[in-house]
């Protein structure tokens, strides 16, 4: 396919088929600028572990593909129920392919992460249906690392973990109509992990409902790493039964270095604006930033978050945060004063 020089490269998975499509990697460059995959029918992935021999982190990966569009209203299953105890990694990945296109696709029952964007610019991701099981382990439906320029519109995505993860070194991302439930949200990071330096940047999340999801708008940076996360926009949210409303994390999973590090991932110009819905959790905003860092130009506005049990208060917890908030309830007394 990608030595075509004629015309744009066509590869087409019929209406009505069911094609067993074993581990897959697509490489280029390619000789056109344009290619097209048109999934009409349905891809499954083998559900015997032993048919996937030694390529276990990928199922179907495109490497240095420019101009790469896949639409077609077909249906991809990774059957992973078989993987969801074992160790493997991202059903669909993408590496190096600018003016990527996905659209009019439903994914379902990945093994791992079900899209894998990575090292890309350009790309235009829209009405997607993604699906898996809310106990399936890591089941993220699509991951964002070291991108720039995504956009992710009006998709349904129900998982076992992150409806989206944007990742290290990712810049002017634009997330918007998003029905996210069950999963945990929508997560910038986690960032820094291992002292890593990690930098996000430029990301607008809008426009997007939470409904039965362990969190919605989530900002999470381990303790020990550097970089920072910065020009991020949280607006127009919808909750229903959210559990963890807004969460910023900059001591993710805290017990992984020894206490008193001084370095952290510097949090800056952060915005929930116009969050509106039911928490799950009495802790309906938490901002608990570093000690040695802390979190710095956090901005709420808007915000009106109420217990799902009628008659309970909802609270808001804090550390180290700075900011603004202005017209919030619950009240967010250490960016209120």
């Amino acid at each position: 396919m990608c030595n075509a020089t004629e015309g744009i490269p066509h590869m087409s998975i019929p209406k009505g088929k069911i094609f067993l499509l074993q581990p897959v990697q697509f490489s280029g460059p390619c000789k056109s600028n344009k290619v097209l995959v048109e999934v009409g029918g349905i891809i499954v992935a083998p559900t015997n572990i032993q048919a996937w021999n030694d390529e276990k982190e990928k199922w179907i990966s495109f490497a240095n593909i420019d101009g790469l569009t896949i639409n077609g209203g077909g249906q991809i299953d990774g059957q992973g129920s078989v993987w969801w105890n074992a160790c493997t990694d991202k059903a669909l990945h993408f590496h190096n392919c600018n003016g990527l296109q996905l659209s009019k696709l439903r994914h379902l029952n990945s093994p791992k992460n079900h899209i894998s964007i990575s090292s890309s610019n350009r790309v235009y991701i829209s009405n997607l249906h993604i699906f898996a099981p809310e106990k399936s382990p890591n089941t993220d439906g699509i991951d964002i690392s070291r991108s720039s320029n995504v956009s992710v519109l009006n998709t349904v995505m129900e998982t076992g973990d992150d409806c989206i993860a944007i990742n290290g070194g990712s810049s002017y991302i634009k997330i918007s109509g998003i029905a996210c439930g069950p999963g945990h949200g929508i997560s910038i990071g986690s960032l820094g992990k291992n002292g890593a330096y990690e930098t996000v940047e430029e990301i607008q999340v809008s426009n997007c409902s939470f409904t039965g999801t362990q969190n919605a708008a989530r900002i999470k940076t381990w303790q020990g790493g550097s970089g920072y996360a910065r020009k991020i926009i949280f607006e127009r949210i919808r909750l229903i039964n959210s559990e963890h409303p807004i969460i910023i994390d900059q001591n993710y999973d805290p017990n992984s270095l020894k206490p008193g590090s001084k370095s952290a991932v510097k949090m800056s110009d952060v915005t929930f604006r116009d969050v509106r819905g039911t928490s799950a959790d009495e802790i309906a905003i938490d901002l608990v930033c570093s000690d040695s860092v802390g979190c710095t130009n956090i901005v709420l506005e808007n915000i009106d978050i109420r217990s799902t049990i009628p008659g309970k208060r909802t609270y808001s917890r804090c550390n180290n945060a700075h900011g603004t908030a202005k017209e919030t309830n619950p009240i967010v007394p250490c960016l209120s004063q």
